[in-house]
């Protein structure tokens, strides 16, 4: 049950709220002239949720710790007729020096047919399998933490892509395909910002993925995708970028498997390649009969830069981490999780860590609001 709602909200917050249009657009007006009373009407549907994930932080050495407020997300999800919608994400982060307020993801959608659906806007770049799986808020994912090379923020791979995107969803066989492909801006000259302001440099980012997910199977998923940009980091070092990743997801909830694997290539001008590694590997299993609401989980990771790339050289980015954790949940839309760490970060001694995490969600803001629905 914890996993049919998550999974529901995932897809509903990874922009696909048009059912609810759809079944709008066969209520009659019967407050029109009797003539146009059979005609199709649709009535507009406004959506809005918001996830919160306050933690307490303990680290050892000492670094700030406490209470952490962390993070409050707050989603928008408009149908404006029966094939399009609107979706809207931001975030309002807890910092040292105050509070951020973060446009996440902005965008217009336009379904032709589940095999055909065409966008706009800023989105999650689709890279891998995290970064499109599991969206701001924590209560979507079984960790606390997203991994490190997929982080927000990350320097490593772009988080976040501005442009125009095609996806859609085929059956083959005993098999649903899925594919993604899009041109937009590439990364900013601070190269862990998306190019909201236009791209910094003459070449535009694509992208493009492909998933299959066997019938035989429930939860499982694998696929892979491709990423190519030109970039121009503040350090005026310019350099082709090529994003390749591949990754394997069985999301049954008894077991939940992920392994991810991802390759940046840079090759500066007038230079040789320079590969850069990173992975993780996550098992997690929620416990039968009366511990349901309970679900162990486990993660290793690496993130291995070259020491000759001149684009993260100066970043230090290289990673060791690994963790455990148990997440509890104790409502239908809230969880507590504690998570212990021990993380080596490049240059940096190894520290280790414990994090009690509560997360929870308000699936609708809107009295009144219908129960929101899937569309696949």
């Amino acid at each position: 049950m914890h996993s049919l709602r998550r999974v529901a909200l995932a897809a509903l917050v990874s922009f696909v709220p048009l059912a609810v249009a759809s079944a709008q657009r066969t209520s009659p007006d019967t407050t029109t002239a009797p003539a146009a009373a059979s005609a199709p009407v649709f009535n507009p549907t406004v959506h809005a949720m918001v996830f919160v994930d306050p933690s307490y932080l303990a680290t050892e050495p000492t670094i700030p710790s406490g209470l952490v407020m962390g993070q409050a997300v707050g989603h928008l999800i408009a149908s404006l007729t029966d094939r399009l919608a609107y979706f809207g994400e931001v975030t309002l982060s807890s910092q040292p020096t105050g509070y951020t307020v973060e446009l996440e993801r902005s965008i217009l959608r336009y379904d032709f047919t589940d095999a055909f659906k065409l966008s706009g806007g800023r989105f999650h770049t689709p890279i891998g399998f995290w970064n499109t799986a599991f969206h701001h808020g924590t209560w979507l994912q079984t960790t606390v933490s997203r991994p490190e090379m997929v982080k927000y923020g990350s320097q490593f791979m772009p988080t976040h892509f501005v442009g125009a995107m095609t996806e859609g969803n085929v059956p083959v066989g005993n098999f649903g395909l899925g594919y993604s492909f899009g041109v937009g801006n590439g990364r900013a000259s601070i190269i862990s910002r998306a190019g909201d302001a236009g791209d910094p440099t003459s070449n535009r980012a694509v992208t493009a993925s492909l998933s299959l997910r066997p019938s035989m199977l429930y939860g499982l998923q694998f696929g892979g995708s491709y990423y190519r940009d030109h970039v121009a980091p503040a350090t005026g070092v310019a350099a082709d970028e090529d994003i390749s990743s591949a990754y394997v997801a069985w999301q049954h909830e008894s077991p939940e498997l992920i392994a991810e694997y991802i390759d940046v290539r840079h090759t500066p001008v007038g230079a040789g390649t320079d590969d850069n590694h990173g992975f993780y590997v996550q098992g997690a299993y929620r416990l039968p009969g009366a511990a349901h609401d309970f679900k162990p989980y486990a993660r290793t990771e690496r993130v291995v830069t070259s020491p000759d790339d001149p684009i993260f050289l100066p970043l230090a980015l290289g990673y060791v981490g690994n963790l455990g954790g148990v997440r509890y949940d104790f409502a239908p839309f809230a969880a507590l999780k504690a998570e212990f760490r021990s993380e080596h970060f490049q240059g940096k001694p190894w520290t280790k860590s414990f994090l009690l995490n509560a997360s929870f969600t308000i699936p609708s803001l809107f009295p009144g609001d219908a129960e929101p629905m899937v569309h696949s």
